[in-house]
């Protein structure tokens, strides 16, 4: 597809590794034009390796990362400090070690009603990041993982055509996967968001890899590719 720029890996290692350090290039670039950087964090295990590369990069660098407030893409309806909690992850594996601000740190609050809770992180992202002329929030840069039946964030296959087309921010989900209730991010806001960055990795996932970079592709990743005009996906799913 030409709306796709595909790099593929040959272990999750060196995705995480590729991945970090495009990141910190982006963020070292972007700094010059503006004064602030907004990013929408994932979860899932790949995250938890590419936070690890990323902040052992930028701390060897010594990469100041003050114009960078952090999102969510999704979050888990836990408490902050619970091992689901997509906040715990980033916050031991790269907020603790690299230092970064708790007023740069936007988390989802995965352990109030869900209603609530997504309200709120929308009014904490319009206070940060821009609108166009319709009031579409565009973040700077979104992460996404993405699952084995093609999922990112928080969006399932299994969604009604009414909750797709939601144009709320972020709102609240049950799913099949544990933990069920959930608050993700919506699909316009990705759609708006100026980079979009996939990190696909594991074994299994070849088959959702492949429908979702097909032209007429029906998982939840498909139609996100399909909603932008370019998205970076980085993998090391092998497609035969």
């Amino acid at each position: 597809m030409s709306n796709v720029e595909l790099f593929s890996f040959a272990s999750d290692l060196e995705l995480a590794k590729a991945a970090a350090s495009r990141w910190l290039e982006f963020l070292e670039s972007s700094e010059p034009v503006s004064h602030q950087t907004s990013v929408a964090l994932s979860g899932g295990r790949i995250a938890r390796r590419f936070f690890s590369e990323f902040a052992n990069l930028a701390a060897s660098r010594r990469v100041s990362l003050n114009s960078v407030h952090f999102f969510w893409g999704d979050e888990r309806c836990v408490p902050p400090t619970d091992p689901e909690s997509n906040f715990a992850v980033a916050q031991e594996l790269l907020f603790t070690p690299l230092k970064i601000s708790s007023d740069r740190i936007h988390r989802i609050r995965g352990e109030d009603v869900p209603d609530s809770a997504a309200t709120q992180a929308e009014a904490e992202l319009r206070k940060i990041v821009p609108a166009d002329a319709s009031g579409q929030l565009m973040l700077d840069l979104v992460f996404l993982g993405m699952g084995e039946d093609g999922h990112v964030a928080s969006l399932f296959p299994s969604e009604t055509e009414q909750a797709i087309s939601d144009k709320r921010v972020y709102r609240p989900v049950t799913t099949s996967k544990p933990p069920p209730r959930r608050i993700t991010i919506s699909y316009q806001t990705i759609a708006a968001a100026k980079q979009v960055w996939v990190l696909a990795s594991g074994s299994g996932k070849e088959k959702a890899l492949r429908e979702s970079l097909a032209p007429q592709g029906a998982t939840p990743l498909a139609r996100v590719i399909r909603s932008r005009g370019s998205t970076k996906v980085f993998t090391d799913v092998v497609l035969r």
